[in-house]
């Protein structure tokens, strides 16, 4: 027991004898073999007969000895958590990480998975707007259970149908409409389904500088890494460039080719032809398209992701390694990028093969959105020399990026809210406050709170402050107004409604860090 050699386990399994409580013999014989209590002889208890002690003992069992190594465990856990629905894609990342040119021909019974399913479900937002059909979510949700195992079994046996999408139009920033499709709830359910199995094989593939719409991604990240590059990398030129219509441009013969290089199940295929011709319904009538993807669904973005990383992503990635003379920097969000260079003549050839190579895919650059500018603390230099002023400003993801400079004395990427968007933020405060006028004050001030807290937000990056400010005040003059005209007697003075303001309205503040705090953590 003291030697240095193999040791017992801690916990040893035992097993208490047939006639431990039992004493003599006969007692053993009477519960072994008539399987009644055995009567207990008048003997003193104090002193047990040597007979007696060892029918204590003589049937004792010798526990077993702990199993060398771990024990086999299960793949799944014997509670439903998503780690469960993770595992099972384990594999498939792992192959699509290990070979590049391997074709995916089982997938689709992941996604009528009945736990994917339910994941998917209660991933779609509470008060998400219902589709054509009119089915809510909490109503879908009555008899979930047997909703999704309907849905399954016809997934399964090929008889599930998609929906025409129902089309709204939501004002823009800059005065335009933008169109969104809006799915019914089933096929919102299986277009995350299987996004989630697709994002298992293309996260492999998307290349870094590819970040919207990606899980684990956040417009910031993408803001980050542009300010990052802008300060380590030599640039002196960027390119600002968005794709005309691309949600709408989308050829879907093109895209399927694309989507056909890595999975090869055919039943995949299918239901994205599905999704992709079902229509939509607008006007009271279905209208079929044959290009494009609708904005709304939860399939579009990865689809739009596969088809920019197979048209734009590998084709520049081999650009700047073949042709380029200088430095090249690439930050992609969606169908918005920014492009730096190092060398003005670099960034002229390729503006001209880049409208090349969209137009084989029926693109094109959005001629007011598209513009070739100088940035960056070389080209302050460059203009200070010629006399031109400070370098123009470009705009990424709602703020509006300038070259400005520390207390240091140091050149630093500055970033501020697009005005067109705080005036557009002010129409709708507006608008709303009317609505609400003759409203509890609380329930407005409640309102109030909601909207600024979710622009500071977002907007709360360092050097924004002033902007967020200037938003703030606008919001308590429009709320003052919209008190005053509650009725021809109300007098609301500026200390009354600054009182409430900083009682209710949150102070603009700084919720981001530094990019390169950010990006130190991370890496």
């Amino acid at each position: 027991m003291t030697g240095r050699r193999k040791s017992d386990g801690f916990v040893v399994p035992k097993k208490r004898a047939n006639n431990e409580r039992e004493h003599g013999p006969r007692a053993s014989q009477g519960s072994l073999y008539t399987g009644t209590k055995a009567e207990t002889p008048d003997t003193d208890k104090s002193e047990p007969t040597a007979a007696g002690a060892a029918a204590r003992t003589a049937e004792r069992v010798e526990g077993r000895k702990p199993t060398k190594g771990n024990a086999v465990e299960l793949n799944r856990s014997r509670t439903q958590r998503r780690a469960d629905l993770q595992s099972k894609l384990d594999r498939v990342r792992a192959v699509a990480r290990r070979d590049k040119e391997e074709k995916f021909t089982a997938l689709w019974h992941h996604v009528y998975d009945v736990d994917r399913l339910r994941e998917a479900y209660f991933a779609i937002r509470r008060s998400a707007a219902s589709g054509v059909d009119g089915v809510t979510w909490s109503a879908y949700g009555q008899d979930l259970e047997a909703n999704l195992a309907d849905l399954s079994k016809r997934l399964r046996r090929g008889a599930y149908r998609a929906r025409p999408v129902r089309r709204v139009h939501i004002p823009k920033g800059s005065g335009g409409t933008r169109p969104i499709g809006v799915p019914v709830l089933e096929d919102k359910i299986v277009q995350r389904a299987t996004s989630e199995v697709l994002n298992a094989v293309y996260e492999q593939d998307f290349l870094g500088f590819s970040y919207g719409f990606r899980p684990g991604r956040k417009p910031h990240d993408a803001l980050d890494a542009l300010w990052v590059a802008l300060h380590a990398r030599k640039v002196s030129y960027v390119l600002d460039a968005d794709i005309r219509g691309f949600f709408d441009a989308i050829d879907h013969g093109c895209l399927m080719r694309f989507v056909e290089h890595r999975i090869g199940d055919v039943r995949v295929h299918r239901h994205i032809k599905k999704w992709l011709n079902a229509g939509v319904f607008e006007e009271d009538y279905v209208r079929r398209v044959k290009e494009g993807t609708p904005q709304g669904g939860s399939v579009s973005p990865l689809l739009a992701n596969i088809y920019l990383h197979y048209v734009f992503d590998l084709w520049i990635e081999d650009w700047r390694r073949r042709h380029a003379r200088g430095e090249v920097i690439v930050v992609r969000y969606a169908d918005d990028f920014v492009l730096g260079f190092q060398y003005r003549s670099d960034a002229e050839r390729l503006l001209r093969a880049l409208k090349e190579r969209l137009a084989q895919f029926a693109l094109e650059l959005h001629p007011d959105k598209t513009r070739l500018i100088e940035f960056g603390r070389f080209a302050v230099r460059t203009r200070e020399k010629r006399g031109h002023g400070k370098p123009e400003t470009f705009d990424f993801l709602g703020f509006t990026h300038y070259c400005g400079w520390t207390r240091n004395g140091k050149f630093n990427v500055k970033r501020r809210t697009i005005r067109e968007r705080v005036r557009s933020k002010l129409r709708e405060v507006k608008t709303e406050l009317t609505r609400r006028m003759h409203g509890p004050v609380i329930e407005m001030a409640r309102w109030l709170r909601s909207v600024l807290e979710g622009h500071f937000r977002y907007f709360g990056v360092p050097g924004n402050q002033q902007a967020m400010s200037r938003l703030r005040y606008e919001v308590v003059r429009l709320w003052r107004r919209c008190l005053r005209r509650r009725s021809q007697r109300t007098r609301m003075a500026w200390s009354a409604i600054w009182k409430l303001a900083d009682r209710w309205l949150p102070l603009p503040r700084a919720v981001h860090p530094y990019p390169s705090q950010r990006l130190r953590v991370g890496t």
